[in-house]
């Protein structure tokens, strides 16, 4: 019994919130929804741990669904890459489970919150079968399911704007989905299949057509898309500033993060970092264009007057961490930018779930309404300082573990001018952070204002744990970075 019940741990990741999302609806009642969000959530957390500790000591996972053996039937694959995915994913879903509470109370009408956790638990459903599928078409399915119930989310929000938002959303996300479908329809032509472990052993036969060419640059632009890379980024800001704040702080931490992880399977694993990198220009196109968003996405969040616009500015030059490191086509390289992928997870989770807990009490987002803010808020102005500081990259934090690893990778591979980008975009945080941190505790309250408060304990202890987190794999990350070496090695060891 118990053995049956781990052989199918690979598929309730998916099942269950894809289950659980339409009872949310029938129940209609914004209690029990939560407590069914909060349920799953924890419950796909666990079994993600799980799926972790069995690939990291063994050999991946496959799983055929519905009885049907690959490639003929969908496979879910896990391997040490997507259960370390998973495990983010799942992760912060759980943690902002007592977070959604205050934040949906507050800025969501009533009849409306039994609506937002079956939307929350889609996405969740769509991230994690992107991560988990070892299916290309399925890939693009699961796809659809967490960008559609995104859209909708973001249009949640409390301003007006929030429609506008998700509708720009909508237009890049559906023609970056539409990119992604042309990409894997072509790579079937040539192939005859769509599982992805078998599309790596029959492309090389067919690796020098135009047509595995345009497939990889239409999966790499639709990828990039959804990656918000920096030209691709204009659905981001809007998103992420008009959201509800719950929304923002899970689709920041996740769902580019998820994109990148799809930029990497494909590269990586089905076309390889030979053929990706080697006999097209890939390499120093992504990196001139991480480069780019670096330095563009730090400047407009220097700029910024808005919060949680600053934060979005900030995720476009972040993603660009990530980025180079998958274009460096190393293992090192590789390594700092899955580790990216986790930190900058963790940070940007913590300063929206912040930012949201200002916003809570103060009822505006821009940043004139935080001065003065840290005397009647020292708990939450405190998680926004600290997670504002890994995201710098100070010692003793996440931040600094990942481009730590991001500059060894830059020199050992001897690219020292793209160490230096790393560096102004670092220092450039320095300024926006600065920026906040001045305002939260050196300006004066305006004398016109009625003080704040402290935000709800369930608020703080979301931001909180996952500032701690940030501490704790900056204090000690070796576990985690043994994990990150351990997936980085087995996609660059061999390629199609």
């Amino acid at each position: 019994m118990i053995a049956h019940f781990f052989a199918q741990l690979p598929a309730l990741p998916v099942i269950l919130p894809l289950l659980a999302a339409p009872l949310c609806v029938l129940l209609r009642h914004a209690t029990l929804a939560w407590l069914t969000y909060c349920t799953v959530s924890l419950a796909v957390f666990g079994i993600s741990l799980l799926l972790l500790v069995q690939v990291h000591v063994g050999i991946p996972i496959s799983y055929a669904m519905g009885g049907w053996a690959p490639p003929v039937g969908i496979e879910l694959r896990v391997d040490t890459l997507n259960a370390f995915v998973l495990v983010l994913v799942s992760g912060i879903a759980a943690v902002l489970g007592p977070y959604t509470r205050a934040s949906v109370a507050a800025e969501l009408p009533a009849e409306r919150a039994y609506l937002f956790y079956a939307l929350m638990l889609l996405t969740l459903c769509g991230l994690l079968g992107i991560t988990i599928t070892g299916d290309a078409f399925n890939l693009f399915v699961f796809l659809e399911i967490s960008s559609l119930s995104s859209y909708a989310l973001i249009a949640l929000g409390t301003k007006r704007r929030a429609l506008l938002a998700a509708f720009q959303y909508l237009v890049m996300g559906t023609i970056g989905g539409t990119f992604l479908l042309i990409g894997i329809g072509l790579l079937y032509i040539m192939t005859g299949t769509l599982n992805m472990a078998d599309l790596a052993e029959r492309l090389p036969a067919v690796a020098d057509t135009r047509t595995v060419e345009a497939g990889l640059a239409f999966i790499v632009v639709g990828a990039s898309i959804k990656l918000a890379l920096f030209p691709l980024h204009a659905w981001l800001p809007d998103g992420y500033a008009y959201a509800p704040s719950a929304v923002s702080a899970f689709l920041a931490a996740t769902a580019t993060k998820v994109a990148a992880y799809v930029l990497i399977r494909f590269i990586y694993t089905v076309f390889g970092a030979t053929y990706a990198f080697g006999q097209l220009p890939l390499g120093e196109i992504l990196a001139l264009l991480a480069v780019a968003a670096m330095l563009y996405g730090s400047l407009a969040a220097i700029f910024a007057s808005d919060v949680k616009r600053l934060l979005a500015w900030s995720s476009v030059a972040q993603i660009g961490y990530i980025v180079l490191g998958v274009a460096l086509a190393t293992p090192a390289g590789l390594t700092a930018a899955i580790l990216h992928m986790l930190n900058h997870g963790v940070i940007k989770g913590a300063l929206f779930c912040a930012a949201g807990a200002l916003f809570w009490r103060l009822h505006r987002s821009d940043l004139a309404s935080l001065a003065g803010a840290a005397r009647a808020m020292p708990w939450t102005s405190a998680a926004f300082l600290a997670a504002g500081l890994s995201l710098i990259g100070v010692p003793a934090t996440a931040g600094f573990i990942s481009k730590w690893y991001l500059l060894a990778a830059l020199f050992e591979a001897q690219q020292g001018w793209l160490a230096a980008a790393v560096l102004i975009s670092s220092l450039m945080a320095v300024i926006y952070i600065g920026r906040v941190a001045e305002l939260l505790y050196l300006r004066p309250a305006p004398d016109n204002v009625p003080a704040p408060t402290e935000a709800p304990t369930a608020m703080l202890a979301a931001t909180w744990t996952l500032v701690l987190v940030n501490i704790g794999l900056g204090l000690y990350s070796t576990p985690v970075v043994d994990v990150v070496r351990s997936a980085a090695a087995s996609l660059t060891g061999g390629g199609a």
